[in-house]
């Protein structure tokens, strides 16, 4: 098999990969986590550069307004939405902290910083964990293989078996979907 099918092929492959109970404890851990927090009414931050800031917005959209059933929203933020701190924190000061600020600003001692990472060292999202570190918030990452430095910081890590960006990618959005569900089945009568 070749091209397009030899593409799928290593999709479903890499996709059957995440059936295993060690990645599926993580998942629930990281719903449990989300479960808490939201029951707490504490902040949920959601972070990542280029393809996983989409997700990150992907993830904030679904659970303000809704995934699959009618319910409350969910107090989340996404913090590369904000184009006016993005751009005057990065113009004024500089990219690697842009997160970080936001975590001060937004963040509270027992909310959540979910950080999405291909490599797990993205400078921004390494160092906005460190800031949720200091005020008492969790951390859950989703990375690819390792964790990168993102592993050492985070409570719960969800790292996708594969170095191949597009291909974590591709995993990333069956795990954030189900988390998702998850959450909003979970706390739906909150």
């Amino acid at each position: 098999m070749t091209g397009f099918g030899s593409r799928i092929g290593e999709t479903a492959a890499l996709l059957q990969s995440l059936a295993t109970p060690d990645i599926a404890r993580r998942v629930e851990s990281a719903v449990d986590l989300l479960c808490r927090v939201v029951k707490e009414r504490k902040p949920l931050l959601v972070c990542g550069n280029g393809g996983s800031a989409s997700d990150a917005l992907h993830i904030s959209g679904e659970l303000v307004g809704r995934f699959l059933i009618e319910r409350a929203p969910i107090d989340v933020i996404c913090l590369n939405a904000n184009v006016s701190v993005l751009t005057a924190w990065s113009n004024d000061y500089d990219y690697a902290s842009v997160f970080a600020r936001q975590v001060e600003a937004h963040g509270r001692a027992g909310g959540v910083l979910w950080g999405i990472s291909t490599s797990g060292n993205s400078g921004n999202v390494v160092s906005a964990f460190e800031a949720a570190r200091r005020l008492g918030m969790h951390t859950l990452a989703l990375t690819g293989a390792g964790g990168g430095r993102l592993a050492a910081q985070a409570d719960v890590l969800i790292d996708v078996p594969s170095r191949s960006t597009p291909r974590i990618q591709e995993m990333h959005l069956p795990i954030y979907h189900y988390i998702c569900e998850e959450l909003e089945k979970r706390t739906s009568s909150v």
